[in-house]
């Protein structure tokens, strides 16, 4: 082992965030820029389905948390797009492996927002979803994905509180309202289970994450720790969790649950969900819209840059 290998190998084990000017292994590095790309993808995604609802929110109150929300998901992205600069990766070559769908985002963002309860179920299962996840990212071995990920944890955990205090006011509502809640539980609950990705035994990945402690817990780890976190949720709110197979394991200390559709969530991931199209062309046309803006701001640096000079 070299020496270099040997420093970084010390930082691991003695959790020390590994920077960028620190030495590291290629592939370690490679890893990080599809994980944070990845990542940062999802979150500027994740705008759309909520965005869909924005003109149809059913209060000003509602709008204004929503606009909030789209706002903070947007500079997520940005966090993370910054963090993959700084192991050389370039923001338009990752938006454009977006584009060309050589890099993926979330599978759950291609799932459709019918109605107003989706809104609700997206900001509390999919968000919450989405913190199980990000808070062991807190302490991800490389720094300034861990120190982005502190902030964006803060402003998810608003998110979280914010959809489960949507799906409460209707779970106190009209039974129409409670029907249309219960409905939207049901077409989220899988998609949202399928967010952490494969079974372990199926995720090529992981191991070697979870070895350089990119990863602090494996899928499955986190997949059970948001079942066990949800379910006492769902009763509090007077709905049920559509998995005739859910129950409380007294042996294990957690719940068993049902099988997961594995083909669904292979057939999502490769481009075959209900919004996968719709999603990818929204994003085009937003770079091709958004071309005039880049090229003024370019103008504009260049501009400064001169004058400095």
């Amino acid at each position: 082992m070299s020496s270099e290998n040997a420093c970084f190998e010390h930082k691991l084990e003695n959790e020390i965030a590994i920077e960028p000017k620190d030495w590291m292994p290629e592939h370690y590095r490679k890893t990080l820029i599809r994980q944070i790309g990845q990542h940062a993808h999802s979150e500027i995604v994740g705008m759309l389905p909520e965005a869909n609802w924005l003109t149809r929110a059913p209060s000003l109150r509602r709008k204004a948390v929503l606009l909030a929300k789209i706002q903070d998901e947007a500079g997520h992205g940005m966090y993370l797009y910054s963090a993959a600069e700084t192991l050389g990766g370039d923001r338009a070559d990752l938006y454009q492996k977006l584009l060309k769908g050589q890099m993926k985002y979330s599978s759950i963002f291609n799932y459709p927002t019918l109605n107003w309860a989706d809104i609700g179920v997206v900001g509390w299962l999919v968000d919450g979803a989405a913190i199980v996840n990000q808070v062991a990212l807190c302490r991800t071995s490389y720094g300034p994905y861990a120190r982005a990920m502190v902030r964006i944890c803060k402003e998810e955990s608003f998110h979280q509180r914010q959809g489960y205090e949507a799906v409460t006011a209707l779970a106190n509502g009209s039974e129409e309202q409670r029907a249309m809640l219960q409905d939207a539980i049901n077409r989220w609950w899988w998609p949202s289970l399928m967010m952490f990705g494969p079974n372990d035994s199926e995720s090529p990945n992981s191991a070697q994450s979870m070895a350089w402690k990119i990863k602090r817990l494996s899928n499955d780890e986190l997949r059970q720790k948001f079942i066990d976190n949800t379910v006492h949720q769902v009763e509090a709110l007077g709905m049920t969790i559509p998995d005739p197979d859910l129950k409380w394991n007294e042996a294990r200390g957690h719940y068993d649950h049902g099988e997961i559709d594995w083909e669904e969530f292979m057939q999502v991931i490769h481009g075959n969900g209900i919004c996968n199209h719709e999603r990818i062309q929204a994003k085009q046309r937003a770079w091709d819209e958004g071309a005039w803006v880049r090229e003024a701001a370019i103008a504009h640096s260049n501009k400064q840059q001169k004058h400095v000079a």
